[in-house]
C-alpha cells in the first residue's frame, strides 16, 4: 500500500511542479519533456534491462535446474542447513531454497553480477512461495534482502573490470577495502535484522560459522595483499570464473551420474527463467516511468 502512494505521488508531484514551471518560470516545454521521458523510460525498461535479463535468467535458471535434478542443490542445502536454520527459521529443513540462497551468495562473493541477479530473483520467488502472507514480505525475505544487498564480495570482479576500462592507474586498489567493507556491512545486516526479528544468534552453530568466515577472509586478505597489482587482477579473474565454471560442470557431471537428461533439464529451467523475466517487466516499467516523470518535471532539481 505504501508503494501505491509513493508511485501515485511521483505523478502528482511531477504535474504540480510542471504547472509551476510553466506558469511562473515560462518553461512551456516541461509537459513535452515529461511525456517524452515516460515513453523513453518505458522503452529503456524493456529493451535495455528486461530483454538482456531474459537471456541471463534463462541461462542460469537452466543451470540451476540441472543442479536441482542432479541433487547438487539439495546437497548444498544440507551443508548450510544448520547455519541457515538460525538465520531463516521459517524455511523448512533441507528445503531447496537453501541451495538457491547459497548459489546467489556465492555469485555475489565472486563479483559475478550477471549470475547473482537471476539466482537472487529465483531465491526470492521460492521464498515467496513459502510466505504465508503474500501481501507483505516475510522475515526470511527481509533477511535475504539485507544479506543480498550487503553481500560479502570476496572478489569484486565487476568493479575491477570497470575501473580498468575507465583507465584507473591501479584497478585492484579497491580489492581489500571492498572485502573488509562488505564483510562489516554483511555482519551488521545480520546482527541488526536478527535482533529486530528476535533471532537467537548467540549460539555455537552461528558463532562457529561466523568464526570460519572471518578466518577465510583474513587468509584471503593476507594472500592477496602479498601480490602485486597485475598478479592480483589476473588471479581474481581466473579464480572467480573458474570456480563458477567448475560448479556448472559439477552440476552436469552429477546429472549424468544420476542418469537424468541434462539438456532437457536445462531447457525446462531456461523456460522458467524466461517466465520470471517477463513477470517483472510491468513492475520495472511502472517504477522507471514514475521516476522518469518526476525527474523530467524538474522536481529532482529542487532537492539538490
Amino acid at each position: 500500500m505504501v508503494l501505491n502512494y509513493i508511485w501515485v505521488g511521483f505523478f502528482i508531484v511531477a504535474f504540480v511542479v510542471a504547472i509551476v514551471q510553466s506558469l511562473f518560470f515560462g518553461d512551456s516545454g516541461v509537459f513535452e519533456r515529461i511525456m517524452t521521458s515516460s515513453f523513453e523510460m518505458a522503452e529503456f525498461a524493456v529493451m535495455d534491462i528486461c530483454l538482456p535479463l531474459v537471456g541471463v535468467m534463462s541461462l542460469w535458471m537452466g543451470f540451476m535446474k540441472i543442479g536441482e535434478r542432479a541433487g547438487a542443490v539439495n546437497f548444498l542445502s544440507r551443508i548450510v542447513g544448520p547455519f541457515f536454520e538460525k538465520l531463516f527459521p521459517e524455511i523448512p529443513k533441507n528445503h531447496h531454497v537453501n541451495g538457491e540462497l547459497v548459489m546467489n551468495f556465492s555469485a555475489n562473493m565472486l563479483g559475478l553480477d550477471n549470475a547473482a541477479t537471476p539466482m537472487g530473483l529465483k531465491a526470492m520467488q521460492s521464498l515467496q512461495e513459502l510466505n504465508p502472507n503474500k501481501e507483505s514480505a516475510s522475515n526470511a525475505q527481509i533477511m535475504f534482502l539485507a544479506l543480498n544487498t550487503s553481500s560479502i564480495t570476496i572478489i569484486p570482479l565487476s568493479v575491477i573490470a570497470q575501473r580498468s576500462i575507465l583507465g584507473a592507474a591501479n584497478p585492484t586498489d579497491v580489492f581489500i577495502p571492498i572485502l573488509i567493507a562488505t564483510f562489516v556491512s554483511t555482519l551488521t545486516a545480520i546482527l541488526y535484522v536478527g535482533i529486530r526479528q528476535k533471532l537467537n544468534l548467540w549460539n555455537r552453530t552461528f558463532l562457529t560459522w561466523i568464526g570460519a568466515i572471518v578466518a577465510v577472509i583474513a587468509g584471503l586478505v593476507l594472500w592477496f595483499s602479498s601480490m602485486d597489482k597485475e598478479t592480483m587482477n589476473q588471479v581474481s579473474g581466473v579464480l572467480s570464473n573458474s570456480l563458477l565454471l567448475g560448479i556448472i560442470v559439477a552440476f552436469m557431471v552429477g546429472g549424468l551420474y544420476k542418469k537424468i537428461n541434462v539438456y532437457e533439464a536445462f531447457i525446462d529451467g531456461a523456460k522458467g527463467g524466461f517466465e520470471t523475466s517477463v513477470k517483472i517487466i510491468p513492475y520495472l516499467v511502472g517504477m522507471l516511468v514514475g521516476i522518469g516523470v518526476l525527474r523530467a518535471s524538474g522536481a529532482m532539481d529542487l532537492l539538490t
